[in-house]
């Protein structure tokens, strides 16, 4: 911890040391604001929590695409253009993952703590927080506990709320000691070998896949608690839910072999099951897609099972988490504050929004708001032209159908852009634009506006033209 103490009453107080948390108070503190830093650990942790360190991944260690044809590759090209702290650090502590943006994950957790621990304006303290402090006691709250939110702030923040909160199951992926992977087997390769071969990959034949399917949906796994309704998060399925719905499920899912060929036959398998890196050392790998609730020794059962992991040994297993979240468009009002308290904001996951860049994302925004409430003016939102302002309509639920809950960013969030007529070439063939060309016209755009709204807003503008 470190020894800034600073004066309540002119200081915005951030509860929850995770990437929202760390985001909200970096931003707030490089725009001259007195922050103090509350993280319970590690007087306490959840039980997805393994480390000390601030920002900690607990699920992966994947931001996920770069490319802004993907809606979260143009999110951190916004967010790099406006400074943010979490892909500061996520940058400069990258591991090799393709086109994906993956890091080694205690350098990027020294690397937040550190940023937090020597800025100026931010005083650090671990403490565990029982209920939403008072009114008046500091400039702004900000409640960024995430998804894990402590069961006692937890329960005063319903009874604040007024309503119940609401809830997901989550799941993590196991962790594999490279050292004990069957490389005679499992081989890298990138699917199409777009870029560097970052990624391992596990053949399957047909009898083996199917095999497999079976074993994953007889295994003995961990039961919800009877009065505990699973409600998964689509986008994180366990590997044994998807399973169940049908035996090709896997094949068109997580491993589907695609753009692969096994250079022992030099044929695409039947199936593949992907590793990722976990570190620059390349001493760990992630078994991507594979977030499971099933028991741990049936993990190394039928994992090892598995082509080239006879022997694997687990640094990690997969489990399952309660996620806690508020019903946002119900509770925050235009400003992405509580509508029955103008000082009291919410950020990251325990919003609603779902994933690592969307959760620092929010922090940011969050922290762009609270700028003008302490300065007495109100922010314009985001065009939803934008990923920001896509990010916010999931937020205050505006033109969305469905019901509210977690969900990652995606292209269904933002305006929609006219489509470019048919026309035909100068041999009279028809040209037709592909989803890629559309989106990248809608990145194009995206980025046209948001720069604008960022200098028209007088921020300090990092990217390029």
């Amino acid at each position: 911890m470190n020894d800034h103490k600073i004066e309540h009453s002119n200081t915005v107080l951030v509860i929850g040391g995770g990437l929202a948390g760390c985001e909200t108070a970096l931003q707030l503190a490089r725009a001259e604001v007195r922050v103090k830093l509350i993280e319970m650990k590690p007087l306490k942790r959840t039980p997805a929590q393994h480390s000390d360190r601030l920002a900690e991944l607990v699920c992966s260690n994947s931001f996920r695409s770069d490319e802004v044809t993907n809606a979260i590759g143009l999110l951190k090209r916004e967010m790099r253009c406006m400074g943010s702290a979490i892909l500061e650090a996520a940058d400069a502590t990258a591991v090799p993952a393709g086109s994906a943006l993956a890091v080694d994950r205690d350098r990027f957790g020294d690397y937040i703590t550190r940023l937090i621990e020597e800025h100026p304006l931010i005083e650090l303290s671990h403490e565990v927080v029982h209920s939403i402090p008072e009114a008046g006691e500091y400039r702004a709250v900000v409640i960024c506990t995430g998804p894990l939110t402590d069961p006692e702030l937890a329960q005063d923040i319903a009874t604040f709320t007024g309503r119940e909160s609401l809830y997901f199951y989550d799941a993590i992926a196991p962790i594999i000691d490279a050292e004990s992977i069957n490389w005679d087997i499992v081989w890298r390769q990138s699917r199409y070998d777009k870029g560097d071969a970052d990624y391992a990959n596990i053949p399957f034949s047909e009898e083996e896949y199917y095999s497999f399917v079976e074993a994953v949906i007889a295994g003995d796994k961990v039961i919800p608690k009877a009065f505990e309704e699973p409600k998964y998060f689509e986008g994180c399925l366990p590997i044994e839910v998807m399973a169940e719905r049908g035996r090709e499920t896997l094949a068109h899912g997580p491993l589907k072999p695609v753009g692969l060929t096994d250079p022992r036959s030099n044929k695409r398998p039947y199936a593949v099951a992907q590793l990722r890196m976990e570190n620059l050392a390349a001493t760990a790998w992630n078994m991507v897609g594979f977030q499971t609730r099933l028991k741990y020794p049936e993990q190394r059962r039928i994992f090892r099972a598995m082509p080239g992991l006879e022997n694997a040994e687990f640094l990690r297993h997969g489990s399952i988490h309660r996620n806690t979240y508020l019903h946002a468009p119900t509770i925050l009002d235009d400003q992405l504050r509580s509508q029955d308290r103008s000082d009291l904001y919410f950020a990251g996951q325990i919003t609603g929004v779902e994933g690592y860049v969307e959760s620092s994302a929010c922090g940011q925004l969050i922290a762009w708001h609270l700028l003008a409430h302490l300065r007495g003016e109100t922010l314009p939102p985001p065009p939803t032209t934008t990923a920001f302002g896509a990010m916010r309509r999931h937020l205050r639920q505006e033109g969305i159908l469905s019901d509210y809950s977690p969900s990652n960013l995606n292209w269904s969030f933002f305006d929609p852009i006219e489509k470019i007529p048919k026309r035909r070439d100068e041999r009279g063939k028809r040209i037709r634009e592909t989803k890629f060309d559309r989106r990248r016209r809608m990145a194009a755009r995206a980025q046209n506006d948001f720069k604008a709204w960022a200098t028209e807003l007088g921020f300090q503008w990092r990217g390029d033209d």
